[in-house]
């Protein structure tokens, strides 16, 4: 008889998503630790076969070492339960809104500084700082339009977050498409479960947009998605949000501004925009404010929205919210602009322009993580218990030449999860990154968001740019009862026909009714 799927795997020391100990799983993963024992080898090495062809044939890819390849999607998914959903939801709102506040704050009256709860030295030396943004008021008071917050759960079971993801974050797209491989290929994992749909996320983004439009009383605001083109690795994303939204996808020749305004060349001759959903750095956003021989971004947007005619989301100047130094300060903020108290703690971070703080964490480069304050992607991230000597001795040099630009951290044991790899199905670490959407009436977080996977064994580099994977993310419907098997409707829809194809309303319609 064929060995089930389970019946070697041992977790590591680090929490275990999963499971409390060998064949013991958590109270919410007991039917699919069921559904995955009733599983062969064989017909689940064939399933997994049938997800890379999927995934290979409907163009789901991304770039890795200059290759294209479909995006890895471990077919065990990760569970949160409908209790810890409501914690997380909280905490993620309650960041945004604190975050929001600090942003219209520094660019504005800058009280927080008065008050001396930041220092402005830190803030204003911050790379990430753009004096360009000062007095630029948002028409409807939103900034961060899309957020993805980094959440990791230690050893002992805590959620905390790991960083802020303010300017262009990205992988929802993932989240969607996982979701649709995982009901066609795995439906009978769903068994006894009700998971919380994700296939609302463009409407519920296009909503946020087409709020955040400038000109009052505007029935059809114009709103385009901004690619740096084909080359960038995220392209996927940015095409299939744009058809899923069912706006233009544009680059920046198909843009340009005059006496304030932003236009889109048409055959039909040039069309007014309101909003751009950008996906481009804010270096390369405008060539006259910013990098002067950018191609990528459009002379005079900035002038555009100074002119009170355009919205750019998210909002230029948004990476000062997430330096890695400012994000030390955010349970701060939350006291300071909320009056409550954090509801998920940061990871234990040091501030290295201290120099009694400095010397302390140089002594042990081996035993904690080193960040550039600025870097996205896990690029420059030194992990001091895996590192060699020459890397340690590099990054010492650099936080002495430059402490403002470092933090260092405690290393989290992330959390792990079963996970299919080459010699089977074994514990890699895990993260977690919600994308909340700010509509300005209301802060929607999307029900899980990306579980990202670091495919190498003991890694904790969860990055998709470094080589990691992702997971099907379920929360638990708390309202549903558990009978047979429950599949969330919203997710059975396609994703690559037309709304209106299906006699279901255009997200755009949809995203005007919910304003009404």
């Amino acid at each position: 008889m064929e060995n089930t799927l389970l019946d070697s795997y041992e977790a590591a020391d680090s929490f275990d998503e999963v499971l409390v100990g060998p064949g013991r799983p958590r109270p919410g993963c007991v039917e699919l630790y069921s559904a995955l024992q009733e599983l062969s080898e064989t017909e689940f090495e064939q399933r997994c076969q049938e997800r890379d062809l999927s995934f290979r044939d409907r163009g789901v890819t991304y770039s890795f070492a200059g290759m294209e390849a479909p995006f890895p999607l471990d077919p065990i998914p990760r569970i949160i339960s409908a209790e810890e959903w409501t914690h997380l939801e909280a905490g993620i709102i309650q960041r945004v809104r604190a975050l929001e506040a600090f942003l219209g704050d520094i660019f504005g009256q800058q009280r927080i500084f008065k008050d001396r709860v930041i220092p402005q030295r830190l803030v204003l030396s911050s790379p990430l700082f753009i004096r360009h943004a000062y007095g630029l008021v948002p028409s409807n008071g939103v900034r961060i339009h899309i957020s993805g917050m980094d959440i990791v759960r230690g050893q002992d079971g805590t959620l905390m977050v790991l960083e802020d993801n303010l300017r262009t974050p990205s992988g929802v797209s993932y989240v969607l498409e996982n979701r649709r491989s995982m009901t066609r290929i795995f439906p009978e994992f769903f068994r006894g479960h009700r998971v919380r749909p994700v296939a609302n996320y463009p409407s519920e983004l296009l909503r946020a947009l087409v709020a955040a439009a400038p000109r009052a009383g505007t029935s059809n605001p114009k709103v385009v998605l901004l690619t740096p083109g084909i080359h960038n690795a995220a392209y996927f994303e940015h095409t299939f949000l744009a058809r899923q939204m069912g706006i233009d996808l544009v680059e920046g020749n198909d843009l340009t501004c005059r006496d304030g305004v932003c236009y889109l060349h048409t055959t039909e001759g040039d069309q007014r925009v309101d909003v751009i959903y950008r996906r481009i750095s804010d270096d390369y956003l405008d060539p006259l404010y910013f990098e002067p021989t950018s191609v990528l971004g459009v002379p005079g947007l900035l002038t555009c929205v100074r002119a009170g005619n355009l919205t750019i989301a998210n909002a230029v100047g948004n990476g000062v919210a997430d330096d890695k130094l400012t994000y030390t300060y955010v349970p701060d903020m939350i006291r300071y602009y909320l009056n409550e108290e954090p509801i998920l703690p940061n990871v234990p971070t040091f501030r290295l322009e201290d120099p009694d703080v400095r010397n302390w964490v140089l002594e042990r480069l081996d035993r904690l993580v080193l960040k550039p304050v600025d870097a996205s992607g896990g690029a420059g991230i030194v992990i001091g218990p895996v590192a060699d000597e020459a890397a340690l001795v590099a990054v010492a040099k650099a936080i002495d030449a430059h402490p403002r630009g470092w933090i260092a951290q405690e290393v989290v044991q992330l959390s792990t999860c079963p996970t299919k790899v080459a010699e089977g199905i074994e514990p890699r670490h895990v993260d977690l990154r919600p994308f909340a959407i700010n509509q300005g009436d209301r802060i929607w977080v999307l029900p899980g968001g990306l579980t990202r996977v670091a495919l190498p064994k003991g890694s904790l580099i969860v990055n998709s740019s470094q080589g990691g994977g992702s997971k099907d993310t379920w929360v638990i419907d708390a309202s549903a009862r558990k009978v047979g098997t429950r599949l969330s409707v919203g997710d059975l829809h396609s994703f690559t026909a037309p709304a209106q194809a299906n006699g279901v309303d255009h997200p755009l319609q949809v995203a005007k009714q919910q304003e009404q």
